[in-house]
């Protein structure tokens, strides 16, 4: 494993226990969210980045129980605390690093990524990844529960403009990674942007 890997692995283990419990009200700003990736019954998705699974119950009820529901994450505790929330009803879970997904090329239908781009160590490598996992027309959405500034508050940080989710830089690294940018939304209660598969 990567100095990386193992520095968001370390980042995530030490939260993960109350990970649910300190965002208690996010649900609905999830639920919202993967309503915006147009997902329909059968579909097949992934969960990048998938923590305890907290986007798993909308996906599912999106792509309904002929549809592929995949959460992957890289730190084995957010994985076991999705399974004691009962998430794994939801989906498969995978102990994975969305670098190297074990999924065919162009096998999915969608990905979503919940607070995802800022813990990338590869952004351009690892979109380009997700890209490689996602059929030509398929859907990304970057999502986060709280826009750039509110998380940067809450960090008691000051938003800068090498940050990887605003707007000029991320445009043209999702245009790099095999992406087009839909709609970018950026606002207090919600991150989100969305993206096109390119053919």
């Amino acid at each position: 494993m990567s100095d990386d890997q193992t520095r968001v692995q370390e980042f995530f283990t030490a939260r993960a226990a109350d990970w649910d419990s300190r965002f208690p009200d996010d649900g609905p700003a999830y639920a919202a969210a993967v309503a915006e990736l147009g997902l329909r019954a059968g579909d097949r998705v992934l969960d990048a980045g998938c923590g305890t699974g907290r986007a798993l119950p909308p996906l599912r009820a999106a792509v309904g129980p002929s549809g592929v529901v995949v959460g992957a994450d890289l730190t084995p505790a957010m994985l076991r605390e999705a399974v004691r929330a009962g998430r794994d009803r939801d989906g498969a879970l995978l102990l994975t690093d969305v670098a190297a997904l074990p999924l065919r090329s162009g096998a999915l239908d969608a990905v979503f990524g919940a607070g995802l781009i800022s813990h990338l160590p590869s952004p351009a490598g690892n979109l380009r990844e997700l890209a490689r996992v996602v059929r030509p027309g398929g859907v990304l959405a970057l999502f986060h529960p709280i826009g750039r500034a509110a998380l940067a508050a809450r960090h008691g940080r000051a938003l800068t403009p090498d940050d990887l989710r605003a707007e000029p830089n991320l445009r043209p690294l999702l245009t790099r990674s095999g992406w087009r940018m839909t709609s970018y939304v950026d606002e207090d209660t919600r991150f989100l942007a969305l993206a096109v598969r390119e053919g």
